[in-house]
């Protein structure tokens, strides 16, 4: 059986099981999990206020998308930055409609390292991810769409939020999301393997805390966009 299939199959059981007794409207339990309370609005304000352009290249995540500083890092004033810190793949889905109006050039997708801190099933992540580039797909269909893995973790690091600590979560993921790239016909972006250490951690030299990336990061990042041809 193909993945999207299974997917799209196994979402629905879990959520028949799991949610039916859920009396909050139709939504599902994970649905309601709360972002960062005061943040979130205030980026989505922010967006609301930008000029409406097309044509651009759009980073679209969560706070490790959000710290980013694309503009510089491709030297191209025209990229846009949708990353919002907490974000989690529930959140993305809901705000997709600004981005499609954008119609842009590429979009480059990382997400689920907090739907995973917050123990949103695996399957559900991909499942949303999936949803993410169909509806892409069908509202802006000239636009190149990159899934980038979830970035590996180091609970080695001082300061790490250790509700992180899900490894094998964000292995089983992303190994998901190859799966739905590829039958969606996506070009699948390894990030994971590229900020691995020998220990199959996060590479300290390029991270903060072990879970967001500094500024080595970024350039090892925009190095690898470069060197693999998205950015061409």
């Amino acid at each position: 059986m193909k993945i999207i299939s299974f997917v799209t199959l196994a979402t629905c059981i879990f959520s028949c099981t799991v949610f039916a007794q859920s009396s909050v409207s139709n939504q599902r339990l994970f649905d309601t999990t709360g972002f960062v309370p005061d943040h979130y609005p205030q980026r989505l304000a922010r967006f609301e206020k930008e000029p409406m352009t097309q044509g651009a290249i759009i980073f679209l995540g969560n706070s490790i998308t959000e710290m980013g500083d694309w503009k510089t890092l491709l030297s191209d004033s025209n990229v846009i930055n949708r990353g919002i810190s907490g974000d989690i793949s529930y959140g993305v889905l809901k705000r997709l409609d600004e981005i499609i109006k954008r119609q842009p050039k590429k979009i480059f997708i990382l997400i689920g390292i907090n739907d995973i801190g917050k123990d949103i099933p695996d399957i559900v992540i991909a499942d949303n991810i999936r949803k993410m580039i169909l509806k892409l797909q069908a509202g802006s269909p000239n636009t190149r769409i990159y899934l980038q893995t979830i970035l590996p973790v180091n609970p080695d690091v001082k300061n790490f939020p250790q509700h992180y600590d899900k490894q094998e979560h964000v292995l089983a993921t992303n190994k998901l999301l190859e799966e739905v790239a590829h039958e969606a016909g996506v070009r699948f972006v390894d990030l994971h393997s590229l900020f691995l250490d020998q220990e199959n951690k996060m590479d300290k030299k390029y991270t903060v805390d072990g879970l967001h990336i500094n500024k080595s990061g970024y350039d090892l990042w925009i190095k690898f966009l470069r060197d693999s041809g998205c950015l061409k």
